[in-house]
C-alpha cells in the first residue's frame, strides 16, 4: 500500500497536467476562432467540354479557417495576429450547424451557378437559367410558417400561382395585409407540399411571411462543364470560379504564367461584391506564393460614410494587411468581372 501511495504521489503532477492540457486543447467553448485559411488552385475543380485546363499558372480561391473555440484556440488567438475571436451569431447567425452548414452549401452552389452563367454570357455562348423557385435562407421566430418550413425549402408558388423571381414572391405577398392568409406550395426533401398560415408585420412594416430567402436557380450549357467545389462552402469564391472557367471556355491565356488569387461574390450581371475576412485570405495568398490578388471594392454609401468613419472597405483592408504581411503581393480592386478580365489583359 505504502508503494502504491508513493508511485500516486509521484505520477500525480502528471496526471494533472495530462488533464489540464486536455481542457485547454478540447473544452468546447460558445464561440469560434477565425483565421487564414487556404488558396486552392481551381484548374482541379473545373472541367471545361471535358477538358482540364493545362495553361501554366493558376487562379487562387482563398478562405478563412473557422473552429470552434477552445480554451487554447481562445490563447492562440489571442496572441497571433490575423487570428480573432467571433462570437456564435456572429459566424452562424445564432443557427444550428446543420442548419448553417446546409445554407452554407447552398450559397457555394448559386456562387457556382452564377460563375457559369457570367463565363458563358462573357465568352458569348449558350447558357441559360430555369427559376427553380425561391430558397429559404432563414425563419423568423415569429412566423407563421415555422413548423411547416424548414431552411433548404424551395417555395415555388403562392396562392396557387407559380413564382418567377425572389422579387416576384415579395411582390405578391407584400400586396396582402397583416393577419390576411395565405397559402404556399414548396418543395422539402424532393416532395411538393402545401401550406397556409397568416403573414406577420415585418421589422420594415411591411407584411410578410417571415422568412429569409433568395432565388434557387438551375443553369444550363451547350458547352458541358462541371465543378466540384472540394467540400469549400459560402459564396466568397463567386469572381475567382468566374475567371477559372471563362479562361478554360475562351482558352485565353489570361494568367500568363501568374499566380493569382482573389475573392468576392459574382452577381449575374457581373458585378464583385464584398465578403469578410479579406485580412485573413491576404495571408492565405502570400503563403500560396500569389503575386496578384484581387479584392472587390463597393463605393460606401454616404450613410456607412456619416456613422462608420472608419470604414474599410474589402480593397482598403486587403491593401492595408498586404502592405504588412505581404509587400510583394498586388492588390487590385475591382468592381465587376469585366475590371479583373482587363487587369489581366493589360498587365504582365
Amino acid at each position: 500500500m505504502q508503494k502504491l501511495r508513493k508511485f500516486l504521489k509521484r505520477i500525480w503532477p502528471f496526471l494533472v497536467g495530462v488533464v489540464v492540457l486536455l481542457v485547454l486543447l478540447f473544452l468546447p467553448l460558445p464561440f469560434y476562432v477565425e483565421g487564414p485559411g487556404t488558396a486552392d488552385q481551381l484548374s482541379p475543380y473545373v472541367r471545361v467540354n471535358h477538358q482540364k485546363d493545362t495553361q501554366k499558372g493558376s487562379f487562387r480561391m482563398t478562405t478563412v479557417s473557422i473552429a470552434q473555440g477552445t480554451p487554447a484556440l481562445y490563447i492562440y488567438a489571442k496572441l497571433m495576429p490575423n487570428y480573432e475571436v467571433a462570437s456564435v451569431s456572429e459566424i452562424t447567425g445564432n443557427q444550428n450547424n446543420a442548419t448553417y452548414n446546409k445554407v452554407q452549401t447552398f450559397y457555394m452552389k448559386s456562387a457556382v451557378n452564377q460563375a457559369i452563367y457570367v463565363a458563358y454570357k462573357q465568352a458569348h455562348q449558350e447558357v441559360k437559367v430555369q427559376f427553380k423557385g425561391i430558397y429559404v435562407l432563414e425563419i423568423e421566430k415569429n412566423s407563421q410558417f415555422k413548423n411547416a418550413l424548414k431552411v433548404g425549402d424551395t417555395i415555388t408558388k403562392v396562392n396557387g400561382q407559380r413564382l418567377v423571381s425572389a422579387e416576384d414572391a415579395v411582390k405578391k405577398i407584400s400586396s396582402q395585409k397583416v393577419g390576411d392568409r395565405l397559402t404556399i406550395t414548396y418543395q422539402h426533401n424532393g416532395k411538393i407540399k402545401t401550406t397556409s398560415g397568416k403573414l406577420v408585420k415585418l421589422s420594415t412594416g411591411k407584411p410578410g411571411i417571415g422568412i429569409g430567402l433568395t432565388d434557387n436557380n438551375k443553369v444550363t450549357t451547350k458547352v458541358p462543364v462541371s465543378i466540384d467545389s472540394h467540400g469549400v462552402e459560402g459564396p466568397s469564391a463567386g469572381l475567382m470560379f468566374t475567371l477559372q472557367i471563362y479562361s478554360q471556355l475562351t482558352q485565353k491565356n489570361l494568367r500568363k504564367g501568374r499566380n493569382i488569387a482573389g475573392t468576392g461574390t459574382i452577381a449575374t450581371d457581373g458585378t464583385v461584391g464584398e465578403i469578410g475576412g479579406i485580412d485573413k485570405k491576404i495571408v492565405a495568398a502570400k503563403k500560396a506564393g500569389a503575386t496578384i490578388f484581387f479584392a472587390p471594392y463597393v463605393k460606401p454609401t454616404k450613410l456607412v460614410e456619416k456613422y462608420e468613419p472608419d470604414h474599410l472597405t474589402n480593397y482598403q483592408l486587403a491593401k492595408k494587411t498586404a502592405k504588412k504581411v505581404a509587400p510583394n503581393l498586388k492588390v487590385v480592386p475591382v468592381k465587376n468581372f469585366s475590371d479583373a478580365v482587363k487587369y489581366l489583359e493589360t498587365h504582365n
